[in-house]
């Protein structure tokens, strides 16, 4: 939809991950301007998000981390931010840390906690100190983009958080709402209010960070809008651990409650719950000031194999349940600007590789050249963002398909 739309922005999510390094050289600076601009002239409805991303954290000095990562963000303004209007500093940042500072199972790779193979790392300290350290940077950036860019490039500066649904099959609201102050209170209490929620203070103790008066203003208000990565929904029980017999707090076990993903998470197979992403919206409206969101991806992985790729129905029907559940929240007065699909084609996914892919355009990995293909979710929602409804519905889909595909199959 135009930018100027009342209701909602809707597109493909490109990500330009820069990963840190010393030096940005001038070829790598003209590679992503030539890139830029190209999205800008050729693709309809595309927002366009540089995501700074700290692979490793400095536990012992946050400082330095903010002050390099600051510099960083200072070069990425200057060289592309007449074309990017819209920045995502810390992506995925509760799962980021909770995987490389408490699972161990991303960069990188620290925990302590039984069973892991981690070879240093504290799972009941670092995930604590690593999300403080992210705020901060997050906020130098933010502060830093306010005072030199804002009055001429015209941006907006973001914070992304992995975002699951929660439901309880007991209805126990006491572990759903720990699990929410866990997941998303850690890092919306402190940007939106200038602190962690009670829940955690309670919980966590004196291995919680603690913001001083001064830096709890500097973290407050600092976001200009929330991302949102939503993919899952996950049933909560609560569960009593006597914390001094564990031995080993973590993440999970401050927590308090034990998490099953709907669907078969193993297997790469997601449910299709959109009504965790409703709740998730209207839990940040209800308890977080309803800050604007973009929701930076939402899409559901299929086996990789050419000829069922090219019939994506289920992907289909995943994607129509969820922006009908990203609808229902607008307008039940969810400040929801934007809704992006994950992803615009096949890639090299962090978990499961090449094994399962999220694109809506298939690519030929074994191909030289690596040949892309329109899957049919990529014609449905072509289709849907020039307001075509002929598509909507079982019968609209198998339409499609017939459209499609009855041509090249007898071809």
């Amino acid at each position: 939809m135009p930018s100027d739309s009342p209701f909602l922005g809707l597109g493909l999510y490109l990500m330009e991950e820069v990963l840190l390094t010393q030096r940005v050289y001038s070829s790598t600076r003209t590679l992503f301007k030539n890139l830029l601009a190209m999205e800008l002239n050729h693709m309809l409805h595309c927002s366009t998000t540089i995501t700074l991303n700290i692979l490793r954290m400095t536990m012992e000095d946050g400082s330095t981390v903010e002050s390099y990562f600051t510099a960083y963000a200072d070069v990425c303004f200057r060289e592309f931010g007449h074309h990017v209007k819209f920045w995502t500093t810390i992506n995925e940042a509760n799962v980021f840390t909770i995987g490389g500072y408490n699972d161990g199972i991303t960069p990188p790779g620290r925990c302590s906690s039984p069973g892991r193979n981690c070879t240093w790392g504290n799972s009941s300290t670092e995930p604590y100190i690593v999300g403080h350290n992210l705020l901060f940077a997050h906020s130098s950036v933010s502060r830093l983009y306010k005072q030199k860019y804002k009055e001429t490039q015209g941006g907006s500066v973001g914070f992304s958080l992995f975002a699951l649904g929660f439901t309880s099959a007991t209805d126990d609201d006491i572990a759903i709402q720990r699990a929410k102050d866990f997941y998303l209170g850690w890092m919306l209490g402190p940007l939106i209010y200038g602190d962690y929620p009670e829940e955690m203070k309670n919980s966590v103790g004196s291995r919680l960070p603690v913001f001083s008066k001064e830096e709890s203003e500097q973290v407050k208000g600092s976001s200009d809008f929330i991302g949102i990565i939503h993919y899952l929904a996950a049933s909560v029980t609560n569960i009593e651990l006597k914390r001094s017999l564990s031995g080993n707090p973590d993440f999970y076990s401050d927590m308090g409650v034990s998490m099953t993903y709907l669907g078969n998470f193993s297997a790469f197979e997601y449910a299709v719950a959109p009504w965790a992403m409703e709740s998730v919206l209207e839990y940040m409206k209800q308890s977080y000031g309803n800050p604007p969101i973009y929701i930076l991806e939402n899409g559901t992985p299929m086996k990789q194999d050419l000829q069922l790729q090219q019939k994506d129905t289920p992907r289909i029907e995943y994607l129509h349940a969820y922006i009908d559940a990203v609808l229902n929240a607008v307008r039940n007065g969810s400040d929801t600007r934007g809704y992006f699909v994950w992803s615009f084609m096949d890639l090299y996914e962090l978990v499961k590789g090449y094994e399962f892919s999220f694109g809506l355009y298939s690519v030929n990995f074994s191909d030289p050249n690596r040949k892309r293909s329109p899957k049919l979710s990529a014609h449905w929602y072509s289709a849907f963002l020039k307001g075509n409804t002929r598509f909507l519905g079982s019968q609209g889909i198998m339409q499609l398909q017939q459209n499609n595909f009855s041509s090249s199959a007898s071809s």
